[in-house]
This record gives C-alpha cells, structure tokens and sequence, in this order.
C-alpha cells in the first residue's frame, strides 16, 4: 500500500497518509503515459492555420498570354501555383487535431502518472494550504517551506481560490489545478506535485477503477 507523509509549513513530517494500492499502486506504463501527453498536447492545438490555394486567390481569369507563338512557356493563369502571388500547392488548411483515448486509459494514465510522482518522492502533501491573502510573497514563502525553490510545480488544492490565483499569478514555474482539472501531462512535467490532502482523497476517490 503506497504512503506519503503529510508535512506542516517547514516541511516537516506529522503523520503517513494511507493510499489506495488499487489507485495508486499501479506500475507506470510508458506506452500509455505518452498517448495521454500526446492527446492533450493535440487537443491544445487551435487548427486554424491555412493558406490560399489557386482557387482562393482572385484574378487570373484570363490566360495570359497565347498558346503558341511566343517562345514562352505555356501558361494557362497568372495566379498558378509557380507565379509569384499565386496560390499555395498544398498548403496546409484548417483541421482539427484532436485525438480519441478512453475514458478509462485517460482515468488509468493519470493514476500511474500520480503513482510515477509517489514513487520518485516528488509528492508533498500538506494538510491544507492556509493562505487567506492574496500575496505572492505569502505563497512562495510557504512552498520554500517545502523545499519547492524555483523547480516546475503542480498544486492541486480542494477549491482554489481569488486569493490563491491572484497570488499564483505572477509566479511562472507554478501551476494551480483542482484536483478535477489535473493532467498527466501536468504531472510529467512538474518536478514537484504538492497536494492538499482533502485534494489527493478526492483525487483517489474520482481515479478508483
């Protein structure tokens, strides 16, 4: 059964936490980790980009010149793909990137994602975050405490906050998520994960197969 402490502000441990060894407990599983970062990264992508090919771009009604006669290469519109300021071959057109995955291999990746963290000692847990101002400095301070300087970090608290986001705001190594909102690719790249602890329980509550 996977434990973690449950650490005060100087990061100090108080007391273990329990775990379900059905949520997190699971061995990682690189395959399925890397279609989950690679559907979300996909989902990120607007699709708008696009180009004009030779039938969006106007003129060009009239061929420019005979067919014959001219020594010239036959040409049949000045707005051909090979005219400057004709249209462009191939070119890429709007499209949606998205990319399917079951809701049970998205619900089993971030288990093993959460569960990759526990077993890399990046996982603190604290019993609640007790920031009542909205000040940066505050904020810092307190994740100093957990030896959090600097590195890309994750908290998940149970409800965030005006005063946690507008304190978090300026900091850009740190993300806030509820415990609903966290990704694997969230917990991949964060060097640390700090959970609140009503957070985590949630989260094991929702991830239990």
């Amino acid at each position: 059964m996977p434990s973690v402490p449950i650490v005060d502000g100087k990061g100090k441990s108080q007391q273990m936490l329990d775990l379900a060894d059905d949520v997190f407990g699971a061995t990682p599983r690189v395959p399925l980790l890397h279609q989950a970062v690679v559907k979300e990264l996909a989902s990120r992508r607007a699709g708008t980009h696009s180009t004009r090919g030779r039938s969006d771009v106007s003129g060009g009604g009239r061929k420019p010149w005979k067919q014959k006669g001219t020594g010239r290469a036959r040409q049949g519109s000045i707005r051909a793909t090979q005219w400057k300021g004709g249209g462009k071959p191939f070119g890429p057109r709007p499209r949606k990137y998205d990319q399917k995955m079951p809701s049970a291999m998205r619900r089993a990746a971030l288990r093993e994602a959460v569960a990759a963290k526990l077993g890399a000692g990046e996982v603190s847990v604290v019993d609640a975050l007790g920031l009542a101002e909205a000040k940066t400095k505050t904020l810092t301070t307190r994740l100093k405490g957990l030896g959090i300087n600097g590195q890309p970090t994750l908290l998940v608290v149970s409800e965030v906050t005006d005063a946690l986001t507008r304190a978090a705001r300026n900091v850009p190594w740190l993300s806030v998520e509820p415990p609903g909102h966290a990704s694997v690719y969230q917990m991949i790249r964060s060097e640390r994960v700090v959970f609140e602890k009503a957070a985590l329980l949630t989260l094991q509550e929702t991830l239990k197969p």
